[in-house]
């Protein structure tokens, strides 16, 4: 994720030098084909989305944002100072505690200005009487959580569910940016899906050079729990260039470079519902791929509606698509919640 933090910096590498990506990509530029990635053709009227997959409770159209559980230079928020805008809220972050494998999590009372336990309890009870899901984010740039074998696989589950149970969270997000196993942690969500029921949430924010490939584990991970995932925040920042799924260069901080990186995920084999667009709400990062918030709605319409696109238009539409997630809501609130408000506001409309 993005901050300005020493612990929690992915600006602190400066601009990400260039990558680019070769192989075999999800071709957007095909006909529709009505497979399950379509929701309508871009050069006409679009068919009604489908039912969004993942916990019920979640809308069909949804913004996240990451909530910190530290300070860098960013407003201090406390829980129930987030937006209202948004309908998932990641707490970050949770991390390695005890053996390897096992996460937890400590409020940071003393950074966010006495920020008691119970007061945080209490909050988030409050958000999802307010129709509010608070999940819990796993890692972060700096996250040592490892899960690659069964014990593993085993104390992160019991570890999350353990968190969900003692705070309240609706579910976990997986922001694992220095790698992960596909097996264990498919295997670790799916047992975690199967203790908690049908209304968790399980949200995940890889990096984009993580998603150019269903081969890849964090690809894997994402399909291999497809069933009841959430949604999937592609960061879709500190990247450089990637190439879009029509085999091109886009450069970060562009229309093109959102859209033509989403269509490899909806034409990859997840539902729209599940892929949303992660971006920063920092204004002052401009260089990493800080976007206005008339360039996330561009996206969000291109890629639902074939409206607003730059060069890249996709040749489906994907009305479904979840929507949108903002690091982070304490970034956002440093500029008097302006992202939120619009790309927020550009998301319900999509309901």
């Amino acid at each position: 994720m993005l901050s300005t933090s020493r612990n929690r910096s992915r600006f602190a590498r400066g601009t990400a030098a260039a990558v680019l990506i070769t192989g075999a990509l999800g071709a957007c530029s095909s006909p529709d084909d009505g497979g399950s990635g379509t929701g309508g053709n871009a050069t006409g009227a679009a068919t009604p989305a489908r039912k969004a997959v993942g916990a019920p409770q979640v809308p069909a159209h949804a913004l996240t944002g990451y909530w910190q559980n530290f300070t860098n230079g960013a407003a201090v928020e406390k829980l129930r100072d987030v937006s209202d805008a948004y309908d998932i809220i990641a707490v970050s972050f949770a991390d390695l505690a005890g053996e390897r494998g096992q996460v937890g999590f400590t409020l940071n009372s003393k950074a966010l200005g006495g920020y008691t336990v119970e007061e945080f309890k209490a909050d988030i009870k409050a958000k999802q009487k307010a129709g509010k899901s608070v999940i819990i984010s796993v890692g972060g740039e700096d996250g040592k959580v490892e899960v690659d074998d069964g014990e593993t696989s085993k104390r992160f589950t019991d570890s999350v569910l353990a968190l969900m149970k003692e705070y309240g969270f609706d579910g976990v997000d997986i922001d694992l940016e220095n790698g992960l196993s596909a097996e264990y942690m498919t295997r670790s969500l799916k047992a975690l899906h199967q203790k908690a029921g049908a209304k968790l949430v399980v949200t995940m924010a890889p990096q984009t050079v993580d998603m150019q490939s269903p081969d890849s584990d964090y690809f894997k991970t994402a399909l291999n729990t497809k069933e009841f995932l959430t949604v999937v925040n592609t960061q879709y920042y500190n990247s450089g260039s990637m190439k879009g799924c029509d085999g091109e260069t886009y450069q970060q901080g562009s229309v093109d470079f959102i859209t033509a990186l989403a269509c490899i995920q909806l034409e990859s084999g997840l539902d729209p519902s599940q892929v949303g667009l992660g971006l920063p709400t920092n204004k002052r990062n401009e260089k990493a791929g800080y976007v206005k918030p008339a360039v996330v709605n561009n996206a969000l319409d291109c890629l639902s509606k074939g409206t607003g696109c730059g060069k890249f238009k996709p040749a489906k539409t994907y009305p479904g698509l979840r929507g949108a997630m903002a690091w982070s809501t304490n970034w956002d609130a440093t500029d008097g919640h302006e992202w939120s408000k619009s790309v927020g506001g550009h998301v319900r409309a999509m309901r």
